[in-house]
């Protein structure tokens, strides 16, 4: 409802006004009527009305003087001038004041009503574009920090001119920094240390918690602070200080490590990057502290990692790389355990000591994936990592951000390879085994026969063969081969009339003697006495 006054002074035409208007039905509230521009100016810092329906020639104050007054102090009030024929001079006067409309005396209802009901539908529109207007100011106070944010880390990680960087500080109510600058990046190092990981809403509490410390501590050096799309939180620590800024940058992430550990019971892993001299070159000192914190990988977590200190140590020469993973593929295929574990203790120990670049580091893993997987499909195993639906390793390495997490994942990949091998080994024995047996089976009655042979059929070692055979069967081959021609002489001695000698040859025995002796180790009986007892047995039945 928006609220309208007249101003007249004739007091029939108020009157008038008054009783033929459907004030509410038109939307609006009719607050007041007066005689004169004075009145009516003294009561309008009151009533505060929208819109004002006023006579032009009036006393004390006229209409021409209450339209100024009121475009000067109140220019979201509109004015509607009521004028005579004989006036239309004092109302184009009004219109240049800005007075919204005019309207001829005498006034009819109809004509009022149209008036009014277009001056609603302006005044709805202004109304919306306040509120409009209002939203978007609530939105961007809002956005303010976020954006805030999204500024601070483009100036950290692209090119901008320093003139647009003073800018926005200011738009962003930051101090303005003195030279040198060095950038720190804070990066928490996991949340499950206590065995229980939080939800995600309490890790996000947790985040912010560390961002509130970290923009404290820096403060009191009138640092700026920020988060980063990628979870961190960085520090920018700027000025002349009593010690070298890198130095200063270095005691306050030291002391953030330490606040962070005792009050939120988490570890963070810090990089401190180079000191540069200008606004511009600010992406150089935080690229440089992204790489130290990559050390990380070397020394672990928990950690104040400074660029300047690492740089200042040379890499060690590289070992003998292509020995290292020979060894690793000869114990890979022999399956010892033991032995691949203490070549991987050595390849982190190595890489530990070495302070190699991490792209190195990274190099030489990705090797040893590369070795273990050509030797998985060398030995004709499925891949371990498809088998265990994992994903691709020589990226998977990238997840892990110290050297111990990187070596219990290498012993569990390649454990993961040595009961793929092994498996395959024993589907592959289990094959080898079988076709050994059915070669015995219809060779038994060879009397040449022999591991050499068999060997030769099923190509395999003797030595291993021999291994794999009692593993297997649980026997030796003489003794399988045995047991083979003395089941086979048994059904012979039942259902034939065969002699024994003639048994004998026929299941492999050149000697009769010999079969006879065999036969009874067995059987506790001679071929004779066998086929006699049957006999008596089918005899008594």
């Amino acid at each position: 409802m928006y609220k309208i006054m007249i101003v007249d002074d004739e007091a029939i035409v108020r009157e008038g006004i008054k009783e033929h208007i459907d004030w509410n039905g038109l939307g609006f509230e009719l607050v007041g009527d007066y005689a004169s521009g004075r009145e009516a100016w003294e009561a309008i810092e009151q009533v505060k009305p929208d819109l004002v329906l006023s006579d032009i020639c009036m006393p004390f104050m006229d209409g021409l003087e209450l339209t100024r007054l009121i475009r000067t102090r109140y220019p979201f009030v509109k004015v509607i001038i009521l004028t005579g024929f004989d006036d239309f001079d004092y109302a184009q006067q009004a219109l240049r004041l800005k007075a919204y409309d005019f309207i001829l005396k005498p006034i009819t209802a109809a004509d009022l009503r149209a008036l009014l009901t277009k001056v609603k539908g302006e005044l709805d529109e202004e109304t919306r574009q306040r509120e409009d207007l209002t939203r978007l100011h609530m939105q961007l106070n809002q956005s303010l920090p976020l954006l805030k944010e999204r500024f601070l880390e483009r100036w950290a990680t692209t090119a901008m001119g320093e003139a647009e960087i003073r800018e926005r500080l200011r738009y962003f109510g930051l101090p303005e920094p003195l030279p040198d600058y060095v950038a720190v990046v804070v990066d928490i190092d996991d949340f499950g240390g206590g065995g229980h990981l939080p939800s995600d809403r309490d890790q996000e509490l947790l985040r912010f918690a560390v961002y509130n410390m970290v923009q404290e501590i820096a403060g009191q050096e009138n640092g700026i602070a920020f988060r980063t799309r990628e979870e961190r939180v960085v520090a920018i620590v700027s000025g002349l200080a009593a010690m070298p800024l890198y130095e200063l940058a270095y005691q306050l992430a030291e002391t953030i490590r330490q606040f962070v550990e005792k009050y939120l019971n988490l570890t963070v892993s810090l990089g401190v990057g180079r000191v540069c001299g200008s606004l511009e070159q600010l992406p150089l000192s935080y690229k440089s502290a992204l790489s130290a914190l990559e050390y990380r990988l070397l020394l672990g977590k928990n950690q104040v990692i400074g660029i300047v200190d690492m740089e200042g140590q040379p890499p060690a020469a590289p070992d003998n790389g292509a020995e290292w993973t020979r060894l690793l593929a000869s114990a890979v295929k022999t399956g010892t355990t033991a032995d691949v574990h203490r070549l991987i203790e050595q390849l982190v120990t190595h890489l530990k000591t070495s302070r190699m670049p991490i792209e190195a580091c990274y190099w030489q893993i990705q090797s040893v994936i590369v070795t273990l997987m050509n030797t998985v499909r060398e030995l004709g195993a499925d891949e371990p990592y498809a088998a265990a639906g994992e994903r691709n390793w020589l990226t998977d390495v990238y997840r892990f951000k110290t050297l111990d997490e990187i070596h219990d994942w290498l012993k569990h990949i390649l454990s993961l390879a040595l009961e793929q091998i092994s498996e395959q080994r024993n589907r592959l024995t289990h094959t080898q085994v079988l076709r050994a047996t059915e070669y015995i089976r219809e060779h038994y009655a060879n009397d040449k026969l022999s591991l050499q042979e068999l060997c030769r059929h099923t190509l395999m070692s003797t030595s291993y063969f021999s291994t794999m055979f009692k593993q297997q069967l649980g026997e030796t081959f003489v003794e399988y081969l045995t047991r083979v021609r003395i089941d086979k002489a048994k059904e012979l001695l039942l259902h034939t009339p065969l002699k024994s000698y003639e048994i004998a040859a026929q299941v492999g025995y050149a000697d009769p003697n010999y079969f006879s002796l065999i036969f009874k180790k067995h059987s506790g009986l001679t071929p004779t006495e066998y086929r006699d007892n049957a006999a008596a047995k089918e005899h008594r039945r």
